[in-house]
């Protein structure tokens, strides 16, 4: 198991008590490490432009690389720019495209890449939901240009619908994109009737709902449309937020529902895409969980 990180991740700032923080990211990468000492720990490089430039516009490129602050800066009401953000979102996508080269070429068979800013709520030309670029959709769509695939799968079970992923792709049939999210719950959007041109699947989990209905739902609906879609590479926007101690939701899951997901993506994998799986860490913002999850994820992946 490849494990993809950089230092430049910790000293994206958002501000006191803001729930995205950089200890998230050192729970995570210490507990990673304390129960898989053997994985391979590979440095996050810098997304370049054109990569960003695949799913992302000019215009929010500037926002991110350019404005320079001096001190800490709202972009939205969440989301928040600090001097050292550039270089953090520069290597969480960067190690989103090295993931993807990685597993294409053979040197690894999956990849986690355990960075900060999350991504998945950036749209085409804005920030927004903590969100600075959508690592997830540049690896989605390096894999497409550079590697020439045309089923690639973006599986999302943050406890957030990935509104920004989902508005990047719901008119491109080469990507299917399925998440299960509460709802009602920020950003409002997610609804099972937003299909996109066919290859959008969202499933709704209301406030309270436990791994039971969570376990239900992937397995009746999303991982058959996964399986039937036969992607050659499966993308995970692997967000641990909806577990049950998490202070942003209120669904009621464990690590075990996680590693029951994962196990059963794994064997979609297995079946379709020789194994090649490239996860990126989204939400999950209570630490004893987001560790304890991690742990049960990359156990789950093979680690």
């Amino acid at each position: 198991m490849r494990v993809y990180t950089h230092e430049a991740c910790l000293l994206h700032d958002t501000g006191p008590a803001h729930a995205e923080r950089p200890e998230r990211l050192r729970v995570v990468v210490d507990a990673l490490r304390e129960a898989y000492p053997h994985l391979d720990w590979r440095q996050a490089p810098i997304a370049t432009r054109g990569q960003l430039l695949r799913v992302h516009s000019e215009h929010l490129l500037e926002a991110v690389l350019e404005s320079n602050p001096a001190e800490l800066m709202q972009l939205d009401p969440d989301t928040v720019l600090s001097p050292r953000s550039a270089e953090a979102a520069l290597r969480a996508a960067g190690a989103a495209v090295a993931a993807v080269d990685a597993v294409m070429i053979g040197a690894a068979r999956r990849a986690f890449c355990a960075v900060r800013p999350p991504g998945h709520h950036a749209t085409s030309d804005a920030a927004m939901g903590f969100c600075l670029f959508n690592s997830i959709a540049v690896a989605a769509r390096h894999a497409i240009d550079a590697h020439g695939l045309e089923r690639v799968a973006v599986v999302d079970f943050d406890v957030h619908h990935g509104n920004g992923t989902q508005a990047i792709f719901e008119h491109d049939r080469r990507v299917l994109y399925a998440s299960s999210h509460q709802a009602p719950l920020y950003p409002w959007t997610g609804d099972r009737s937003e299909t996109g041109a066919g290859n959008i699947f969202n499933a709704t989990l209301p406030p309270g709902s436990d791994g039971a209905l969570f376990r239900r739902i992937w397995g009746d609906r999303l991982l058959p449309a996964i399986d039937d879609f036969a992607p050659q590479l499966l993308l995970i926007s692997a967000g641990f937020d909806g577990h049950r101690r998490d202070p942003l939701a209120e669904l009621q899951l464990d690590a075990a529902d996680f590693g029951w997901l994962s196990e059963a993506l794994v064997a979609l994998a297995d079946r379709h895409c020789q194994g090649r799986v490239v996860s990126a860490l989204e939400g999950g913002y209570d630490l004893d969980a987001l560790a304890e999850c991690s742990v049960a994820y990359l156990r789950a992946l093979g680690a």
